[in-house]
């Protein structure tokens, strides 16, 4: 007697289905190894919520230079040696460039525009190349003359409100970057606009790096849940419309002032060229100059804040920088750009504050590769994300003796700028993994050391760095381990005690920040009277 064919074929297909359902999140033994899994989680519940880049350095001493992690339906390559980095995110960029697709961060956050988080392709190539005309080795030195102006500013703010010495720094890096990218500059830490720059992408790393976030991206058929059990997608929406009607506000200006021809050299000149060739939208346009305000105000200041911290707990390493500047530059003027050559432990400074704090500590957003790939014998799927493990990079004792210790000394020898450190085709020869690698390495790598060595070697001329003292009078020592979270952090806030070194000098951050607001501002908006910079034209047509 023969039994029914249909529920034969239903009982297989059932136990198929529970067979491929229980496979989500196993581990193929090809793949490189990794912490075990549980069937459909794979390691999504062993996931840290906060100081991710310690589980991910303790995962890297385990298993070593390349391991995975399997989440859910996708599989996240780790990458922590400077070799594999090299190798793989450098050598081989044309096939590890890509981005996989993250919901929550670039469709709901974003609206499908954010460079950061684009998919590898003509569209990103295109619009990276505009940016790469703003900030590349030798446009970037254009913009030296509005590095110096801010910087003088900061420095007389530190002067006269040293207590206040984290929104002196995010004014000066946020003014500078509003200058390079729009043409105008902030000159207020009371600017409400760079007030919620600053919210506006703590929030967005912030829920990016939540496991609500984390399951969405991963298990895509959550999205069709409701709203209310999935209240993460509510909120990024919320993000993007105030983060786009910020953005879209500083571009349409920016327009406006081209067409008008009142605008200083800038990256925005460039762009509202390339719309007209190429047709792309405000939407999309407000969302490239946006972010890149976004990436320059942000990583650059929470360094100099790290380096602050550094000084407070390093007195020795103050002491020796700043006897170095005080032999090559004397007390009667700050230092300057040329000086760099002569201002070795200076630039340690500078490559140490990246190595001891990096800010984008687990190298902001993976890579992903576009075809199936092998390294070391293993197996690297095609659409798998690739992490550029740059804490564990960084904290390598064997790279580096008494990694949480803050040592200049180590780059000694090292007179390689940023750029050609991580260009360098000896992966061990690189200073620090802070900027990305490959084809995403982060374009405003040249600017940032300027601005860097500008912030560091001005600071140590003119003051002291010492603990604050609480009502007890006990020093308040800050913990270097405590950072905020999300995919670009910094030390928690922390209070310290800045001081001028010397009337003298002083009276010279006084001259040089008067000489100049007078001299280059105009006295009711403190915008630039005259661009300092040569032929506002030939930005036209970066891309």
């Amino acid at each position: 007697m023969m039994l029914p064919l249909t529920p034969i074929l239903g009982a297989i297909a059932t136990i198929a289905l529970i067979v491929r359902v229980l496979l989500i999140g196993r581990r193929p033994r090809n793949y490189p190894p990794g912490p075990p899994t549980l069937p459909v989680l794979g390691n999504i519940h062993q996931m840290p919520t906060q100081d991710a880049h310690l589980q991910f350095e303790k995962w890297a001493r385990e298993y070593g230079p390349i391991y995975s992690l399997m989440l859910g339906t996708q599989c996240l390559i780790v990458l922590s040696s400077d070799v594999a980095v090299k190798d793989l995110l450098d050598k081989r960029s044309a096939i590890y460039s890509d981005r996989q697709e993250m919901y929550i961060g670039q469709v709901l956050c974003s609206g499908g525009l954010r460079l950061l988080m684009m998919r590898y392709g003509p569209t990103w190539r295109m619009f990276r190349k505009m940016v790469h005309g703003l900030l590349n080795v030798v446009t970037s030195r254009n913009y030296v003359p509005y590095q110096m102006l801010e910087n003088k500013q900061m420095l007389y703010e530190l002067l006269t409100e040293p207590e206040g010495f984290l929104k002196h720094i995010r004014r000066y890096s946020n003014a500078l970057t509003t200058t390079m990218v729009f043409g105008w500059r902030t000159p207020t830490y009371e600017d409400r606009k760079m007030k919620q720059l600053f919210d506006g992408f703590s929030a967005f790393a912030e829920i990016n790096q939540t496991g609500a976030a984390a399951f969405i991206d991963f298990f895509p058929l959550l999205r069709k849940l409701p709203a209310f059990m999935l209240p993460a997608q509510n909120t990024a929406r919320e993000l993007h419309t105030h983060e786009k009607a910020l953005y879209k506000g500083h571009w349409m200006k920016a327009k406006e002032d081209i067409r008008n021809d009142n605008i200083n050299p800038c990256f925005s000149i460039g762009m509202y060229d390339a719309q007209k060739k190429d047709g792309f939208s405000d939407d999309q346009a407000c969302y490239i100059s946006g972010t890149l305000l976004e990436a320059g105000s942000d990583t650059t200041s929470s360094t100099l804040y790290a380096f602050v911290q550094a000084m407070l707990l390093f007195p020795d390493v103050q002491r020796k920088a700043q006897e170095e500047i005080d032999r090559v530059v004397g007390p009667h003027r700050l230092p300057v750009m040329d000086d760099l050559a002569d201002l070795q432990y200076i630039r340690g400074c500078m490559k140490e504050t990246l190595r001891w704090m990096p800010t984008t500590i687990l190298g902001a957003v993976p890579h992903a590769v576009t075809q199936d790939d092998e390294y070391m014998g293993y197996f690297i799927p095609k659409g798998a994300g690739v992490v550029n493990n740059v804490w564990a990079n960084h904290m390598d004792p064997k790279r580096h003796p008494s990694p949480r210790e803050f040592n200049p000394e180590r780059y000694k020898d090292d007179r390689q700028s940023l750029g050609d450190a991580a260009a360098n085709p000896d992966g061990s020869k690189r200073d620090a993994f802070t900027f990305g690698a490959g084809r995403r390495i982060c374009p405003g790598i040249h600017v940032a050391e300027r601005s860097l060595f500008l912030g560091m070697s001005r600071i140590l001329w003119a003051f002291d760095i010492a603990p604050e003292i609480d009502g007890n009078g006990k020093a308040i020592i800050p913990d270097p381990d405590r950072l905020t979270q999300g995919f670009v952090c910094m030390p928690e806030e922390f209070p310290a005690r800045i001081t001028q070194r010397s009337k003298g000098r002083a009276d010279t951050v006084t001259k040089e920040w008067k000489d100049a607001e007078r001299e280059c501002l105009d006295p009711t908006t403190k915008q630039w009277l005259q661009s300092p910079i040569e032929g506002v034209k030939a930005l036209r047509g970066v891309s």
